[in-house]
């Protein structure tokens, strides 16, 4: 009997070598069974000396363009570039026929996330967005204790992504200008508002505070969220570059218990160490003493409730789950429909904080959506 032949691994493009795609993409999309890295799009000279130290048999090109034109196409573009240039890429490759992974916020609004949602299903083309907080170790652990109802009715949700970085860093992220779609509202609040929506479904009411903190700041970089699911579950959701003390990242009270967690998932320090999900090491474990706890009448820091075995991270299981999409024809780990929803809270919540009122979010009608 003959042995079948291996499959090739399909190629993939990455577009961008900062933060996003230098610490999250490359490597997990290296580090994927089936997935090869084939190029990495950089126009600066630093950048393009670091993908070839870090991955030598990797091609480096300077521009977009020169990915569009390949013969074969790649299997893959991943754009992990400034937010300014996800929609006209993204639009590019789906026009190509290439199928795309974008990173957060897909878009700067709604209706941009939706329209590239639309032009994906016309050229049948494949679109996720990348949400690695999904596989965040206690998202998944929160996932387990609602699934079997230990916490009972779900009646508030908190949820903080709380920094102390007091001095300015600079670049895009921290610009004012409109097109740059920076600030921490659409930065770490595109986590926080997709887990709340994952857990508790749509939304249909959003107030906001957005503050603009640090001397010289431009954008916000103090925000709180409070949603009101169509379920009649509250999420209160806190994003902060400014906190001298941070809070729990979940705290989760229900009819019967509560849960508390402190502390961020290591998978993103591993992956700035230079560490990597190659089996080698174990991978997105965190220790007894960061173990969240469920209880009730006491606080946890004074001892109250029982400790929670915290689940593995797995940010690997997003890329993972884009191979298999892509080999098989199923469906996106993210969609861009999910992307829009968040995307309705986001413009909600910062017109909420402009004007000082509450926002109402319409039913969704789109085929697509949840």
């Amino acid at each position: 009997m003959s042995t079948p032949a291996p499959t090739a691994p399909l190629r993939v493009g990455v577009i961008g070598y900062g933060l996003a795609g230098s610490v999250f993409h490359a490597p997990l999309v290296a580090a994927t069974d089936g997935l090869a890295l084939d190029t990495v799009v950089t126009s600066a000279p630093d950048r393009q000396a670091q993908v070839r130290a870090e991955f030598p048999d990797v091609r480096v090109a300077a521009t977009p363009d020169e990915l569009w034109g390949r013969d074969p196409a790649l299997d893959l573009v991943v754009i992990a570039s400034p937010n300014k240039t996800h929609v006209p890429l993204a639009t590019t490759a789906l026009e190509a026929g290439i199928p795309v992974v974008v990173d957060k916020p897909l878009a700067a609004t709604a209706a941009e996330a939706r329209g590239l949602a639309a032009l994906a299903e016309r050229s049948g083309t494949f679109l996720s967005v990348f949400q690695n907080r999904r596989w965040d170790n206690d998202f998944l652990t929160l996932r387990r204790l609602l699934a079997d109802g230990e916490l009972g009715e779900i009646q508030r949700f908190e949820s903080r992504f709380e920094r102390w970085r007091p001095q300015l860093k600079g670049g895009w992220r921290e610009s004012g200008a409109p097109e740059e779609i920076g600030g921490l509202l659409y930065d770490l609040g595109s986590h926080v508002v997709d887990q709340a929506l994952v857990l508790f479904g749509p939304a249909v009411r959003v107030y906001a505070e957005t503050d603009t903190r640090r001397p010289g700041a431009e954008t916000d970089d103090d925000t709180f969220i409070a949603v009101t699911h169509a379920n009649g579950i509250r999420s209160h959701l806190y994003v902060s570059a400014t906190t001298a003390q941070l809070g729990p990242r979940f705290r989760v009270l229900g009819s019967r218990a509560g849960y508390v967690k402190y502390g961020l998932d290591p998978q993103e320090g591993a992956l700035r160490e230079g560490l990597r999900p190659d089996g080698q090491l174990p991978w997105g474990e965190e220790p007894p003493h960061l173990w969240g706890r469920i209880g009730s009448g006491e606080s946890p820091l004074t001892g109250g409730g029982a400790t929670v075995p915290t689940e593995q991270g797995d940010y690997p299981a997003y890329y993972a789950a884009v191979e298999r999409a892509l080999r098989t024809g199923g469906p996106a780990p993210v969609t861009a429909h999910e992307a829009a929803q968040c995307l309705d809270v986001l413009e909600a919540a910062r017109r909420s904080s402009e004007e000082g009122v509450t926002v109402e979010i319409p039913a969704a009608s789109s085929p697509g959506e949840r």
